[in-house]
């Protein structure tokens, strides 16, 4: 699958808005795909969708 896929639907975070210094993230069956604005074809990043919580709880505090 790659980064620009239709099908995911991709999304970045509200502080981020009107600027490509950030990450877009989707997911699918079990798994939270992360990609660079930037250079959304260059590929992404897949994690297990508990480690990504586990990830984003810990950002949030």
């Amino acid at each position: 699958m790659k980064a620009h896929d239709t099908e995911l639907h991709w999304r970045k975070a509200i502080a981020s808005e009107g600027s490509n210094n950030c990450v877009e993230s989707a997911s699918r069956a079990g798994q939270a795909l992360v990609r660079d604005t930037k250079d959304r074809d260059r590929g992404m990043l897949t994690f297990g969708s508990a480690s990504w919580a586990a990830m984003t709880a810990t950002l949030q505090g």
